[in-house]
């Protein structure tokens, strides 16, 4: 479970949010909505611990392990490794032998998870955005989150590979109990596989249901 008690964050005399409450349970499936700048990534900072909070407070169980899926980027074309060796990345280096087999049995399942067994020694910098996509994921999930970070990780990609990206979260969500935090622009999206929406609106958030979003609440 996540829960921000009276939550405040500034830069300076600049409020980005104060006094926020909210609970997020374990394997909810939740929409972060809002405008730019209205302070969706600097919650994610916090939460990641990259960013201090002003004050109030931010509660996780057990201090829960973060995976974190960013924004579709470009990756130069001699990217000097494959899906598989990027996926490894996110793992910590052991000499012992067994910790190595664990590690192997893991990424393999991550990649039959993710659909990129076929794949896994394709140089990512050849892959395709929906494949790159998927590549982050599988790191993300090397190293056993219990929470999932997806930041606009949809944007700029086409409508049939954003809805294969989701999908694949969505099950890993229901098989796995993972706790998803979806930040988006993706008003259809976020309809379509969450049931309610933390919105970020004049320095404040605000726990709704997917059903009252609307279009001006992106802008």
């Amino acid at each position: 479970m996540i829960e921000a008690k009276n939550l405040t964050k500034k830069f300076g005399k600049q409020v980005v949010f104060k006094d926020v409450n909210f609970k997020i349970d374990d394997g909810e499936f939740v929409s972060i909505v809002g405008r730019n700048g209205a302070g969706k990534s600097t919650l994610v900072k916090i939460l990641m611990g990259l960013e201090k909070k002003t004050s109030g407070k931010i509660e996780m169980d057990h201090h829960e392990k973060i995976g974190y899926v960013p924004q579709f980027r470009n990756i130069d074309l001699d990217y000097p490794l494959n899906i598989e060796q990027f996926m490894r990345l996110n793992l910590k280096f052991t000499l012992n032998p067994q910790k190595r087999r664990q590690n192997n049995k893991n990424v393999q399942s991550i990649l039959q998870q993710t659909n990129l067994m076929d794949l896994r020694k394709r140089p990512l910098g050849l892959a395709s955005g929906g494949e790159k996509q998927k590549a982050y994921l599988a790191q993300a999930l090397v190293g056993h989150p219990k929470v999932l970070i997806l930041d606009e990780s949809t944007a700029s990609l086409d409508v049939d590979v954003k809805v294969q990206l989701m999908n694949l979260v969505q099950k890993l969500n229901r098989e796995h109990g993972l706790t998803v935090l979806f930040i988006t622009h993706d008003s259809d999206l976020t309809k379509r596989y969450t049931k309610r929406a933390l919105l970020f609106e004049n320095h404040s958030v605000e726990s709704i249901g997917v059903d009252e979003i609307s279009e001006d609440m992106f802008e």
